[in-house]
């Protein structure tokens, strides 16, 4: 239907590429490396800037964008090539119409706008801005390449195609995904050999140095766990939390106190679940509930056994470890 619609021209027009010498799958290895280190960059520069903005106060909310507007325009000024998608200055990187110095420039401007104006709240993703600075890292990479080794190197294009997929693979995880997108945006299968070694390479490293996927941090980051899903189920016959769970015990009302709390409690368990009106506070055991009868706290209220676990924006793994079903016993 897409192609009905609007035609079955691609994406990006790229020129035929061919492998010119062997040493040039060196040279993509070395681009797979240098984009598995600059997608680190770029993941750990957007975690840090919106983990310092969520800390900031909430009466400060409502200006953060404007850090960020100002940043991107600011650098949109001098550069404008920076703002927006950018798919114009990539088609002229896999053309190669960009001089080197103004394609390395455009990696590290692109790099502080994007992970800046998304850290901030303000409109625009990652998947275009992750493509642009793949194609100008690759353009600096083949260009570079090309000025050392001018007879063993294909054009600049080819090395900025890679280095698109290579920066996506990085940054997004996703190294097979990144090759079938490359081929799907240039119709060009002829270079899948040099982007799967690139691809590879990036995703290795960036794995290595920055444990979590972009997309799992950012949730991290705003309380939200899901299931592991295929990885829960990599090994067989492990055992789960869900096989050591067993249906869960009453919670306890903060606002009773110690006394009745002890006298409530179901015997059958050894702990029980907190609770006030913002919902579960934590867990108190017998041995705890024990020991505070035993030293003339019965009439205390039970949420001063049991403080506050703090705002809601603050909870992390740290402070309110948690556990889901899938989990396996030995994480538990």
């Amino acid at each position: 239907v897409l192609h009905l619609l609007l035609g079955d021209e691609p994406l990006f027009h790229v020129p035929a590429y061919q492998l010119v010498h062997p040493v040039e799958f060196a040279i993509y290895a070395v681009l797979g490396v240098v984009g598995g280190l600059v997608s680190v960059a770029f993941v750990k520069l957007l975690l840090w800037q919106r983990k310092y903005f969520q800390s900031l106060p909430i009466s400060t909310r409502w200006y953060i964008p404007v850090a960020g507007g100002i940043t991107v325009g600011l650098l949109g000024w001098f550069a404008p090539d920076v703002l927006g998608v950018g798919y114009g200055a990539v088609d002229k990187a896999l053309n190669g119409h960009i001089v080197l110095g103004t394609m390395a420039l455009l990696v590290c401007l692109k790099l502080v706008a994007t992970a800046t104006c998304y850290s901030s709240g303000n409109a625009g993703g990652i998947f275009g801005p992750a493509l642009f600075i793949g194609a100008m890292l690759g353009g600096s990479v083949g260009a570079l390449a090309h000025i050392v080794m001018p007879s063993y190197t294909a054009s600049v294009g080819a090395y900025a195609l890679v280095g698109m997929g290579a920066a996506f693979a990085g940054i997004v995880r996703v190294p097979l995904t990144s090759v079938i997108m490359i081929f799907e945006v240039t119709r060009d299968y002829t270079i899948i050999v040099p982007l799967m070694i690139a691809n590879l390479l990036a995703y290795y490293v960036s794995s290595r140095l920055q444990e979590e996927p972009i997309y799992e941090a950012l949730l991290h980051q705003d309380g939200i766990h899901l299931p592991s899903g295929a990885a829960a189920r990599a090994k067989e016959n492990v055992l789960r939390v869900s096989d050591g769970l067993h249906p869960g015990c009453e919670p306890l009302s903060a606002s009773l106190t110690v006394a009745d709390a002890r006298a409530r409690a179901d015997r059958r368990y050894q702990a029980w679940p907190v609770a006030d009106e913002r919902g579960l506070r934590g867990m108190v055991s017998a041995q705890r509930l024990d020991q505070a009868i035993a030293n003339g706290q019965g009439g205390e209220l039970l949420g001063q056994l049991v403080p506050e676990p703090g705002p809601a924006e603050d909870l992390n793994q740290d402070i309110f470890p948690h556990l889901h079903a899938h989990h396996s016993l030995d994480v538990a």
